[in-house]
């Protein structure tokens, strides 16, 4: 998430209460706040000017994950409460902001109590990218991911969980299609289409004459997995405005079906591999 130097500017007055309507920050409460985001300030006079402090946390801060905390905690609704000062509704601060870090294709967005940033194409900015490339694919890497996953559930993030499933399926798709075919299109987030790419590489098309008609439905299924994933993302994840609210066993079914794919997915090219019967796109 890379901020460009105009939002920088303008996002470090909103920050110090520069900004007409948003709360003021002392120097002391701008050193707490940023040392929330891993730094290490103690406040001590003489203090630079205040939004120059926050600017130049910004920068320090820049394209880092760490920034969709910040987000969140500068539009939490308590900052408005017990102040004497006439102040913008957070929800008009959060329009406000939105004005200008949709040039940076972001905007952040109300999901129960807080704000989430998000990428303004639907992407969400804590999807995680566990196979940067195909090297990174192990077992272990997997249960990791799931791990992960499971965590979520485990602090009640269903939402949270249901995008990250989706997310290990998506980028373990990418990467193996990567080192398959070093021709293969651009991911488009478009994970149905990527999979049956996929599931030609590595030799799963139900239409071969030569599988058992009882695999040919179990791989027919996987598709249906996809699909759902895909869709329950949609519905529930909080990469987008939600149409309802995911529950615990929503965010079990999604992970537990992720891990099953990528299970699959992983000990089928391993197997192909090594028995030879895989081989890369010229």
């Amino acid at each position: 998430m890379k901020l460009t130097s105009f939002t920088i500017q303008h996002l470090a007055k909103m920050i110090s209460g520069d900004t007409p309507g948003w709360p003021y920050r002392s120097g002391p409460k701008l050193v707490s706040f940023f040392n929330e985001y891993g730094f290490r300030e103690v406040y001590e006079p003489p203090f630079p000017t205040r939004y120059i402090f926050a600017e130049d946390k910004l920068k320090a801060l820049n394209n880092k994950e760490i920034l969709k905390d910040m987000f969140k905690d500068l539009l939490d609704e308590r900052n408005w409460i017990n102040t004497n000062a006439t102040l913008t509704p957070p929800e008009e601060c959060a329009k406000e902001l939105n004005a200008i870090i949709k040039h940076d294709n972001l905007e952040v967005v109300k999901d129960g109590l807080y704000y989430k940033v998000r990428l303004l194409s639907g992407g969400l900015i804590d999807l995680e990218v566990p196979f940067k490339k195909a090297s990174d694919i192990t077992e272990i890497a997997i249960e990791e991911q799931i791990k992960k996953c499971r965590d979520k559930i485990n602090s009640e993030d269903y939402d949270g969980a249901i995008t990250n499933a989706r997310s290990l399926v998506e980028t373990l798709l990418v990467s193996i299609e990567k080192e398959l075919d070093p021709n293969a299109p651009a991911p488009d987030g478009d994970m149905v289409k990527a999979f049956n790419r996929v599931r030609h590489l590595l030799n799963l098309d139900p239409s071969r004459k030569d599988i058992s008609d009882a695999l040919k439905q179990v791989l027919t299924g996987l598709n249906s997995i996809i699909y759902g994933l895909a869709t329950m993302r949609n519905k529930m994840g909080d990469a987008h405005a939600t149409s309802y609210r995911p529950a615990r066993h929503h965010a079990k079914l999604a992970v537990n079906s992720a891990k099953t794919l990528a299970d699959f997915l992983f000990e089928t090219m391993a197997y192909q591999k090594a028995t030879g019967k895989l081989k890369a796109k010229e």
